[in-house]
């Protein structure tokens, strides 16, 4: 058996107390990384894409001469010509220098997912499109 000298305090010899656990630090903590994310963070950067139906009535005749790309699996195609999406981007841009409202028509197939058209639909704004409709899928 320890032998304890007598000036140690009383408690250590017997039951000791246990000590108390504040919580205001970790709650000052939360708090401001509650306030750095909501300052570092971007609310307003949201983007919008605007689209119209082509499948409207009345808009028959709004689908001649429009330029029509599928979306596929295998990637996009203009008037059923395979292209990459940089030779498409560039391709879009050529005709839109020409004649800068040109309807182009987006027709995705059913197994595209819809990251892959809006990145087609971000390429084709990026082009400069403006009159752009989605097309069901086939």
């Amino acid at each position: 058996m320890i032998a304890h000298s007598s000036s140690e305090p009383r408690l250590a010899r017997g039951r000791r107390r246990r000590l108390k656990i504040s919580m205001t630090p970790l709650i000052d903590v939360v708090f401001i990384l509650l306030v750095f994310f909501m300052l570092a963070s971007s609310f307003l950067d949201w983007r919008s894409i605007r689209l119209s139906s082509s499948g409207q009535p009345g808009q028959a005749s709004s689908v001649e001469g429009a330029l029509l790309v599928d979306l596929t699996e295998a990637g996009p195609r203009l008037s059923g010509e395979r292209l990459t999406q940089e030779e498409l981007e560039a391709r879009i841009a050529d005709r839109l220098s020409a004649k800068p409202d040109q309807r182009i028509l987006v027709r995705p197939a059913n197994d595209v997912d819809m990251q892959r058209m809006v990145g087609l639909l971000d390429r084709l704004a990026a082009a400069g499109a403006i009159n752009v409709a989605l097309m069901p899928g086939r």
